[in-house]
């Protein structure tokens, strides 16, 4: 368990730091998202597996998808978008961290009230990874849209340079 912990708070670390820098909008975030999604999958596949788990561990682990997903829009709304030279760029602020650190936070306290663990290992700590992902994930869809809105003609699915524009 404390080694999953770790694990997720240093990509949580790398995930907050890549955001409160300025980057265009589309360098690696899906790759990450993917990473983090199929490393969160295997991580609670083992943890669902090994404990026997029933009804109130699922709705746990889908509430905690939901508030992923609640928090990845919120976040998104923090985020800063612009159009530099044909290219979206981004860049997060102290609030979108501030946001990243509540979210984890209520990622585990949730899942300590809704489902304790057994023998010492809960879902939330085996599903931490895929908590990230989720919440990443939905967060970067809303910064594209946002992207969209700004500027409606930006080639690669809104997030590469604008055709005929120098």
């Amino acid at each position: 368990m404390l080694v999953g912990v770790l694990i997720g708070v240093a990509a949580l670390a790398l995930v907050i730091g890549r955001q409160l820098s300025e980057r265009p909008v589309n360098s690696t975030g899906p790759r990450i998202v993917a990473v983090l999604g199929i490393i969160g999958l295997a991580e609670a596949a083992q943890y669902l597996r090994t404990n026997h788990s029933g009804a109130v561990t699922y709705a746990a682990l889908v509430g905690s998808l939901v508030l992923a997903a609640a928090f990845g829009a919120v976040r998104a709304a923090t985020v800063r978008v612009w159009i530099k030279d044909g290219i979206a760029w981004s860049k997060g602020n102290w609030l979108t961290a501030a946001l990243w650190i509540i979210a984890l936070a209520a990622h585990l306290g949730y899942d300590y009230l809704v489902a304790p663990g057994h023998g010492g290992r809960s879902v939330g700590a085996s599903t931490a990874l895929l908590y990230v992902a989720v919440s990443l994930g939905i967060q970067r869809a809303v910064v594209q849209f946002r992207v969209r809105r700004l500027q409606p003609g930006l080639s690669s699915g809104g997030l590469g340079p604008v055709s005929g524009t120098s």
